[in-house]
């Protein structure tokens, strides 16, 4: 389904070098790696936010970046996209935000009434009360509520690909584990093909089919989720120690 080959990308410093990695039609695909090692930048390339400096990416077989012109908005339209801080538009309102997830061509062609219908089901998917929030500002809404909302911006367009950015970043524990349910169900439900980005290393693997690590931009693993959690490879190993350690002094802030 999503196909990234030798993907090459330098802003200052090297950031992706030579990435190739293949993701399967229907799988939970989860990406872990250290911070600064391409994660999210290589997440970005998959719809052309970031263009990278050598390589392409296939989604479907398409090439996005030496395809037909038109190739990146039509990658566009079959992907939805959770941001890591859920990127809402504050002078929008919650029922204006998730209809921006509407391709604009089929969005041009609607009636208001059938773009209430579709973000009040999306809302709905995503355990919300559209009544209660359809016409509240960003601002008025709880970080685990704006979470929610741009989950059902990036599946109003019924996309066949969900990409997750880091979407349980600043929850506390309880709405970290509640939103790392959904993501698992609405992947199931929706019968899509997911990547997440994500620090919560054993809700990750919780959640996935398999996952890879990028460990200064490059792949480092890719495998089970079982077969990661017994790596024998000193670099994982090492992460997968620290990322536990952290994540419960994390936890027990959290409660103190």
């Amino acid at each position: 389904m999503i196909r990234y080959r030798r993907i090459h990308k330098a802003f200052e410093e090297p950031v992706l070098s030579g990435v190739d990695l293949t993701v399967n039609e229907g799988e939970m695909f989860g990406l872990f790696g250290p911070s600064g090692t391409g994660k999210s930048v290589l997440l970005k390339t998959t719809i052309g936010l970031i263009i990278p400096d050598q390589g392409d990416v296939f989604l479907k077989g398409e090439s996005v970046f030496f395809g037909e012109v038109d190739a990146i908005e039509r990658v566009r339209r079959q992907v939805g996209y959770v941001f890591q801080h859920s990127a809402l538009f504050d002078s929008l309102n919650v029922f204006d935000n998730v209809c921006m997830g509407i391709p604009e061509r089929e969005l041009a062609g609607m009636s208001r009434r059938e773009s209430g219908r579709r973000a009040w089901e999306a809302l709905e998917i995503v355990n919300l009360e559209p009544r209660l929030i359809l016409s509240k500002l960003p601002a008025e809404l709880s970080g685990g509520m704006k979470k929610r909302v741009g989950i059902a911006r990036a599946i109003v367009g019924r996309p066949e690909m969900l990409l997750w950015d880091e979407p349980t970043t600043g929850l506390d524990p309880v709405n970290t584990a509640a939103v790392e349910r959904l993501i698992a169900r609405l992947s199931k439900e929706l019968e899509v093909t997911s990547i997440i980005v994500t620090h919560d290393i054993e809700g990750g693997l919780l959640i996935c089919d398999r996952v890879a690590m990028l460990t200064a931009g490059k792949l480092r693993f890719c495998g089970s989720p079982e077969e990661f959690r017994t790596s024998t490879d000193p670099v994982v190993r090492s992460f997968v120690n620290r990322a536990g350690a952290e994540a419960a002094l994390d936890n027990q802030l959290k409660v103190v």
